[in-house]
């Protein structure tokens, strides 16, 4: 089976040329959110800051396009109840959050995405390996089967590219157990703005932003291949904050616009990394 390098290319830039080509680093992010209030209004499934999205739409049928997939998995015992009753951590901000994020890379960028469908998908599906970039929301409550831990592994070596989001504080711990199991000599690298991921759409000079309502200072760590930071990012860790919060709301003017800019330009940052290498 073909990997997904193999499949994408190690230089996806050269090989399509303009198809991918990104636009001035001089267009405001701001300009595409303005836009996104009236553009939101399709979107139909209820989630309040209180609610959890209770209906999940079909999964698109691959066609080449970026389609946004959020991980599923098994819950561990702490994640059965919380204060949204049952609490589904890993569907946290959909579908809105994908939904107004694919806008935003259509917006701002030539890569043609999916505005309105997304894709749910396991690690151990085989066809997850069709999408180089793959985002797992709550991994202080991830409990990956024997068979989902093969196929990460199996995932991100090939080539593919995993972004963990909205966790805090003692839900590194569990993240940390799970992800040993698929990597046991993994290290955490510590990412910088120095980091090519910060650099390969928008210059992104500063980590500073903080999370709305709890005062974290985000962290980003990064999985690279061998554990050598000159080579391919496979996983981005966003510690302590919730880039996809951000998207989710931000046609509702509950978020600092400035701060909202930022996940944004941060997300597609992600992805024109994950497209290109």
């Amino acid at each position: 089976m073909k990997t997904l390098r193999a499949r994408f290319g190690t230089n996806m830039r050269a090989r399509l040329g303009a198809r991918f080509a990104t636009v001035s680093r001089s267009r405001k992010v701001w300009s595409a959110v303005g836009a996104l209030a009236l553009a939101a209004a399709p979107i139909v499934w209820a989630q309040g800051r209180n609610r959890q999205a209770t209906y999940f739409a079909p999964n698109a049928t691959y066609d080449g396009r970026y389609t946004f997939v959020r991980i599923k998995y098994e819950m561990t015992a702490s994640a059965s109840r919380g204060f949204r009753g049952q609490d589904i951590k890993w569907a946290h901000d959909y579908p809105r959050g994908e939904r107004h994020f694919a806008k935003i890379v259509n917006e701002l960028s030539t890569i043609r995405a999916r505005e309105a469908e997304s894709n749910i998908l396991t690690l151990d599906d085989p066809e997850l390996g069709k999408y180089p970039i793959a985002n797992l929301c709550e991994p202080g409550f991830w409990l990956p089967s024997d068979a989902e831990v093969v196929g990460l592994r199996n995932y991100l070596t090939k080539g593919g590219m995993i972004i963990f989001d909205d966790f805090f504080n003692d839900a590194w711990y569990n993240f940390e157990t799970q992800i040993k199991r698929v990597f046991p000599n993994v290290t955490f690298l510590p990412l910088t703005p120095q980091d090519v991921v910060f650099d390969s759409f928008y210059r992104i000079p500063k980590l500073d932003l903080p999370y709305m309502g709890r005062g974290e200072t985000a962290q980003y760590f990064g999985i690279f291949e061998d554990n050598d930071r000159t080579k391919r990012l496979m996983a981005i860790i966003n510690y302590n904050n919730d880039l996809s919060e951000y998207w989710e709301f931000s046609d509702e003017g509950t978020m600092p616009i400035d701060m909202t800019n930022e996940a944004y330009k941060i997300g597609i940052n992600y992805v024109i990394y994950a497209l290109t290498r």
